[in-house]
């Protein structure tokens, strides 16, 4: 098995983890580049929690990102595309956001991407805060893990739309900021995390759940109190933090 694939499965299971109620059934999706152009991506319908290689697709990514600039694609040619870009035509067909897990694969560094709806993330990604949970933070760990702000996307129908509006709004992030973002949060929808390893990947997502069981926590008794942005800042470039984000691999 080539080892990314056997790092993709091992993500997988430890987001599926039912204890960690990150995704359930077949929820959520995982994809790591791969060398020639190429990305594996969870199969369609698969789960996270049992994810075999027989369930992970290997795309073309070049065929995926074509998809992105056709102004006008119906549903059925979406899921065409989609089956042609595979680089084995045995393969099982790509989750339809393969295409957002295309373009992300192509920032700075980005080598791993997990995608959940998990239950505490989703308490505040369904509520009309959503927007104070992504751009603002709330403890160190918070910044450590998830970056000093994140990626906000209004809701908007799963698939190509959806794929699009990740991009521009990730490009935009990414000229703001001069970085690439370490969270993306989707209002009622879920949220999906990017690093140059698993470990960097599953670490945001944890933490990203965390924030908003905090956040609805604080949000119940008049809160939440965030940091300011010069905390905020100053967190984010403290060296003793940097060193713990070689550490965890982040």
């Amino acid at each position: 098995m080539n080892e990314h694939v056997a790092a993709l499965l091992d993500l997988s299971h430890q987001i599926g983890r039912e204890d960690r109620q990150l995704a359930i059934l077949g929820e959520g999706n995982t994809s790591v580049r791969l060398g020639n152009k190429q990305f594996a991506v969870k199969a369609s319908g698969a789960c996270l929690a049992t994810l075999t290689e027989a369930e992970v697709t290997v795309c073309d990514s070049e065929r995926v990102l074509q998809s992105l600039d056709k102004k006008l694609l119906p549903d059925a040619k979406v899921e065409q595309a989609l089956l042609e870009a595979r680089v084995d035509s045995a393969g099982r067909k790509p989750s339809i956001e393969a295409m957002f897990h295309a373009w992300l694969l192509t920032l700075e560094g980005i080598h791993f991407i997990g995608h959940c709806h998990p239950v505490a993330a989703n308490q505040v990604l369904c509520s009309p805060r959503a927007r104070d949970f992504a751009e603002r933070r709330m403890f160190p760990d918070e910044v450590v893990c998830c970056g000093p702000a994140s990626v906000y996307v209004p809701y908007v129908e799963p698939g190509l739309v959806l794929a699009r509006e990740i991009r521009d709004r990730t490009a935009a992030f990414c000229q703001e900021y001069a970085r690439v973002p370490r969270l993306i949060v989707l209002q009622n929808h879920g949220i999906i995390a990017l690093g140059p390893t698993p470990q960097a990947v599953l670490a945001c997502i944890l933490m990203a759940n965390k924030a908003a069981a905090i956040f609805a926590g604080a949000a119940a008794m008049g809160g939440p109190t965030f940091l300011m942005p010069p905390q905020v800042e100053r967190i984010d470039a403290r060296p003793d933090e940097a060193h713990r984000q070689r550490q965890l691999k982040l």
